[in-house]
């Protein structure tokens, strides 16, 4: 319907990402990796989809000075973020880890992208010590849902601590992280760079992820 509208294109958030997948015409490598699409191009009638989670997950991280090569990375979640965050980051050569309150789920995603390792979800603060980056990739700690349990005491100390929620801009997690002198990575940088390659796909301009642009967006989105 939005293609024969008229529309350049859209951007795709839970719980589309996998069925904007099914209906397109062609996909990029990004999408194949992670299995879902959140970018939809429309052009002479068809209808092409990437996946720029992940590329805008590390674009984020470098801008807070993070090297997504460090070390090990445990990602906490399952579902299409931790998908596209594993695979870019599998992609780099970074070992990867994730725990997921579902085992299932995360077992079903390791069956689709070799070489990430599983462990059990009441193991995540014990596999600190051992990582470079943490990532939530979970609802908790969004505004409206229950914190996230962590002990951030069992981290290293070049923990670096990066959580996808953006709502609110400082989550426990990351007010924690903050507590025990760890690099912390708010949510909002990885929702405006993700964006930046369908904006400038659908209007042939390449916005600037810059602080203007993070408070303007932070005003809209942010309770309060």
């Amino acid at each position: 319907g939005l293609l024969a509208a008229g529309f350049a294109g859209a951007n795709v958030t839970q719980p589309h990402k996998r069925a904007a997948f099914a209906i397109c015409d062609s996909v990029e490598p990004s999408a194949q990796r992670a299995g879902a699409v959140n970018t939809l191009v429309f052009r002479d009638g068809r209808i092409s989809g990437s996946n720029t989670d992940g590329w805008g997950f590390l674009a984020n991280l470098r801008a807070h000075g993070v090297d997504p090569a460090a070390g090990p990375a445990l990602i906490l979640g399952a579902g299409g973020a931790t998908r596209a965050i594993a695979a870019v980051l599998l992609e780099a050569g970074v070992g990867v880890t994730i725990a997921n309150r579902t085992p299932d789920h995360a077992e079903a995603l390791a069956r689709d992208l070799p070489g990430l390792q599983v462990i059990a979800w009441d193991r995540r603060s014990d596999a600190l010590a051992d990582q470079a980056l943490l990532v939530n990739a979970t609802s908790l700690g969004m505004h409206g849902h229950p914190p996230l349990a962590l002990d951030l005491g069992r981290a290293a100390p070049r923990l670096a601590v990066a959580d996808i929620v953006y709502v609110p801009l400082e989550t426990p997690l990351l007010a924690a992280a903050a507590a025990h002198g760890l690099r912390a990575v708010e949510g909002l940088g990885m929702l405006l760079y993700q964006a930046v390659p369908g904006f400038t796909a659908w209007f042939g301009v390449a916005p600037q992820v810059d602080d203007a642009l993070r408070r303007f967006v932070a005003a809209d989105l942010l309770p309060g």
